[in-house]
């Protein structure tokens, strides 16, 4: 069988998530294969995806739009959309908005620390 991919998939064993209908229904898989392009993805038997879905693997921490290729046997071949990286579930989405609260919040606990050093000064290590 001749390969007609652009990049050549690598073999995986990696656990892996499908998500779709706005990532209100999920699917357990296993990520058989993968390369920047796509992935092949080993299904239960009774499960059927729809064309679009979002592929997270959490070991890598990343989550592809992904349109359906081919199915086939409990298997389906995904193809990545094109540089499209996604926030996982957790994620505001925004990191910019996650950046800026972050430095809030480290000037906070800035503030805070300085406090706690003026109200121990070494008068009250002397008295006790």
């Amino acid at each position: 069988m001749e390969e007609r991919r652009r990049v050549p998939r690598l073999k995986s064993l990696l656990r892996g998530r499908v998500y779709f209908n706005n990532r209100s229904s999920t699917v357990e898989c296993l990520v058989r294969d993968i390369s920047a392009d796509g992935a092949r993805l080993a299904l239960a038997d009774d499960v059927t995806i729809p064309d679009v879905v979002e592929l997270y693997v959490p070991q890598k921490d990343q989550f592809f739009r992904s349109h359906v290729i081919w199915r086939r046997d409990g298997e389906a071949g995904i193809a990545f959309s094109v540089s499209e990286r996604l926030a996982a579930p957790s994620d505001s989405g925004d990191l910019a908005e996650r950046v800026r609260k972050l430095e809030t919040e480290i000037e906070q606990l800035k503030r805070m620390v300085k406090r706690i050093k003026s109200d121990t000064t070494p008068s009250d290590f002397e008295a006790a």
